[in-house]
C-alpha cells in the first residue's frame, strides 16, 4: 500500500495536485492545452511553490487557481496601474504560451534575464506600429549581439 507524503496530511489530499493533475486541471480551466512542462516552468520560475521531492512533486491547487486568476486579463490592468497607461501591452507577448517564447535552443538553459525571441524580432523587423514609429534595422545590417551564443538575433 502506497502512503501519502507528509505534505498531503498538512494541506489535505484534495488540495494537492501532481504536475500531471495540475496540467489537466489548468487545461480544463483555461480551455487550452497546458502541458506538464508548462506547470514545471511555473514551479521552476517561482510562480507556484513545489511541495515534495523529485519524483513526487506536488503543488497546492489554490496557488494554481490564484496564479491563473491574476493572469486572465488582470495582469495588463495591474501593470498599467504600476507603470502608466501608455504601457504597450503588445510587447508583453502575453498571448504566447511558454513553449512559443522559448524557440530553438533558447530553452536549454533557464536564464531568467533572456529576452524572448519575439521581442528581439519585434525590434529587428521592418514593420512599424503605434509604438514602433520607425524602422531601425534593415536586411543585411550588422547587429552587435553580445549574447550571440543564446541564438536570439541569429534566427
Amino acid at each position: 500500500m502506497q502512503t501519502q507524503p507528509f505534505q498531503a496530511k498538512i494541506f489535505g489530499a484534495d488540495e494537492l495536485l501532481t504536475i500531471k493533475e495540475a496540467s489537466d486541471w489548468a487545461s480544463a480551466h483555461l480551455g487550452k492545452n497546458v502541458t506538464p512542462s508548462n506547470i514545471s516552468y511555473l514551479i521552476q520560475y517561482g510562480r507556484i511553490k513545489k511541495i515534495g521531492e523529485n519524483g513526487f512533486t506536488q503543488i497546492i491547487k489554490q496557488e494554481l487557481i490564484d496564479y491563473y486568476k491574476s493572469y486572465n486579463g488582470n495582469r495588463e490592468v495591474s501593470w498599467k496601474d504600476q507603470l502608466g497607461a501608455d504601457l504597450n501591452w503588445a510587447l508583453s507577448f502575453d498571448q504566447y504560451k511558454e513553449a512559443e517564447t522559448t524557440k530553438h535552443v533558447h530553452r536549454l538553459h533557464p536564464y531568467k534575464g533572456k529576452f524572448i525571441p519575439q521581442l528581439v524580432e519585434y525590434f529587428l523587423d521592418e514593420h512599424t506600429d503605434g509604438f514602433k514609429k520607425e524602422v531601425c534595422f534593415h536586411k543585411n545590417d550588422i547587429v552587435l549581439d553580445p549574447f550571440e551564443k543564446n541564438v536570439i538575433t541569429n534566427n
